[in-house]
């Protein structure tokens, strides 16, 4: 089952960030060209919303089906936070991701209530970019995108 949920966690990765990236530049375009905002950009930050909700519950069963998880009984929070590959896996990109999924939730909540074009695009721009630069910081690169 880990190997599983590891594969669909990596692949659906690419497109949670494709689809984050698309929105974060579709809405700084719009709002630095003062654009009207229409029922696609609703779409492409549902989407967004939706792509990333599923990427966190997907880490989160991967989280706790991983054989890293018993790292946690065996070394401890001293153990873990001393070895950086641990630390990474353990608590960071899990922490890390999870804050910004909750931007990314927050963005396209506070936007909805917004009633220009111009402050919809602002909000959306701030957080999916805050979101996607924080993503981004956390990824292992070293073993991804294998």
């Amino acid at each position: 089952m880990y190997e599983i949920i590891l594969v669909l966690h990596s692949y659906w990765a690419y497109l949670a960030i494709l689809i984050l990236v698309l929105a974060t530049i579709n809405s700084l375009i719009k709002f630095f060209g003062k654009k009207e905002f229409h029922a696609k950009d609703l779409r492409i930050s549902l989407f967004t919303l939706i792509v990333s909700h599923i990427q966190l519950l997907l880490g989160l069963v991967l989280y706790f089906v991983s054989p890293r998880f018993q790292l946690w009984s065996e070394s401890g929070m001293g153990g873990i936070m001393k070895d950086s590959i641990n630390r990474l896996y353990l608590v960071e990109h899990p922490l890390i991701n999870i804050i910004a999924i909750i931007l990314i939730t927050i963005g396209y909540s506070k936007h909805k209530k917004k009633s220009t074009s111009s402050s919809k695009f602002k909000i959306l721009s701030i957080f999916y970019a805050i979101a996607l630069v924080l993503l981004l910081s956390r990824i292992p690169w070293d073993v991804w995108p294998n």
